[in-house]
């Protein structure tokens, strides 16, 4: 399998396995398996949440620990597209997520990885930062940032 098709299978395998309706099944485990330790993930644009969480640990705890803890239930993206190239997979996909506070957090999503040796090592994300704020709030005054 090239590296383009292999690249693109587990992208899609991450999302299928994150992506089920019932959260108690949703399952992040590939996810976090395929993320390379000094993995980077870039959320692009101007505003509160802009910034690049450097490593593992930040995107786990800082970004994704944050999201957590703003959303009722584990978060549920649904890929629509893949896009795939050498060492990049892009991912359209759309947010199904409600926040604690009962609003409807359904964000669109352009999402591109870049992956070296079958690791994820760089995500940029694109997505509706208005909607972002005005569900999630803004993000935290002083947390993580590589």
């Amino acid at each position: 399998m090239s590296d383009t098709a292999s690249n693109k299978k587990l992208i899609e395998q991450i999302f299928a396995a994150a992506a089920n309706p019932d959260p108690a099944v949703r399952d992040r485990a590939l996810f976090v398996a395929s993320l390379a330790e000094d993995a980077k993930w870039v959320v692009t644009g101007q505003y509160s949440w802009s910034r690049t969480f450097a490593g593992k640990q930040s995107i786990m705890n800082d970004l994704h620990g944050h999201v957590r803890s703003r959303l009722a239930e584990r978060t549920r993206t649904i890929a629509f597209r893949f896009i795939a190239d050498g060492d990049f997979v892009v991912v359209e996909a759309k947010g199904d997520n409600v926040t604690r506070e009962g609003l409807r957090y359904d964000n669109d999503y352009c999402l591109v990885y870049r992956l070296e040796g079958g690791k994820i090592r760089e995500i940029r994300e694109y997505c509706d930062s208005v909607l972002t704020e005005k569900a999630l709030g803004k993000f935290p005054h002083g947390a993580a940032a590589g």
